[in-house]
């Protein structure tokens, strides 16, 4: 069977249940993982997402701030929250889908919002940018650890708030010195790849040596002409998973919709057994 997996940062889900709805009718996605919810569990807004066809939801939110979601068509058979940097934000959820969606095997979905970092890359200055590092390291840590015999066949999604390829932003040499892009998160991401034997699906279907962007900036006049993006949200795959991905898309157009979020939707479609 295809499954399709949509990421996005909606950046409030109950200020965007509209865009949410176009997301729907456009992608149809059969789980769809949000970050930066901005809501608390107590009022998340259950009605109106299944009224879009996903009777499936889990959660994670705070009130105002981060929050991730996964809504989907087909049955969890686990739901898992993790905290990191013991800060109490929360920053990640996992499902894991098994027979009851019909699969013969089991199926996770990590669903992460990274630290953005703040401003100024040092964290001597930014605690923000400290933090970031330490989350992105505990990231590692878990992922050479129990993660890699938990999650044989695993999705990791979200926005991770790090464009790590030159062709990950609209000018490499400007924003060495700017977050997200910098060489020690750059080489933090490259490093998480390779410890948990990730496969970045995104650029299975779109060559490094061509621009790719998911954000664009609120404080451009003008996004679409002046083009100043980044590729913050990312799909990783395990590599047997990877293989069976048939197609990745990126919305572009979501970003001129009314009243939209700085990031886009990514879709994947994965043939899984």
């Amino acid at each position: 069977m295809n499954i399709v997996v949509s990421t996005w940062n909606i950046n409030s889900v109950r200020l965007r249940m509209d865009l949410v709805r176009q997301l729907v009718a456009a992608r149809n996605p059969d789980v769809l993982c949000l970050q930066e919810t901005k809501v608390e569990d107590g009022k998340f807004p259950l009605a109106d997402v299944r009224r879009l066809g996903f009777d499936h939801i889990a959660y994670n939110g705070q009130k105002g701030y981060h929050g991730v979601a996964i809504f989907s068509k087909l049955p969890f058979d686990l739901v898992e929250k993790r905290e990191f940097c013991a800060k109490g934000d929360a920053r990640h959820i996992s499902v894991r889908l098994g027979a009851a969606a019909g699969l013969r095997q089991e199926l996770a979905i990590h669903n992460f919002y990274v630290p953005a970092g703040g401003d100024i890359p040092n964290r001597e200055v930014n605690p923000k940018f400290g933090h970031k590092l330490d989350f992105l390291a505990e990231m590692d840590a878990w992922f050479a650890g129990e993660f890699s015999a938990s999650s044989p066949n695993a999705l990791l999604v979200g926005d991770l708030n790090i464009a790590p390829l030159e062709q990950d932003v609209w000018s490499h040499k400007q924003l060495l010195d700017v977050v997200s892009h910098t060489p020690v998160e750059t080489e933090a991401m490259k490093a998480m790849i390779a410890t948990g034997g990730w496969v970045d699906v995104m650029r299975r279907f779109v060559p490094e040596t061509e621009k790719l962007y998911t954000w664009w900036s609120y404080r451009a006049a003008d996004w679409l002409a002046s083009n100043r993006g980044r590729r913050l949200d990312h799909i990783w795959a395990t590599p047997t998973l990877a293989d069976s991905a048939l197609s990745i898309d990126v919305l572009v157009e979501a970003r001129g919709w009314t009243k939209p979020s700085d990031h886009v939707p990514v879709t994947g479609v994965f043939a899984v057994a």
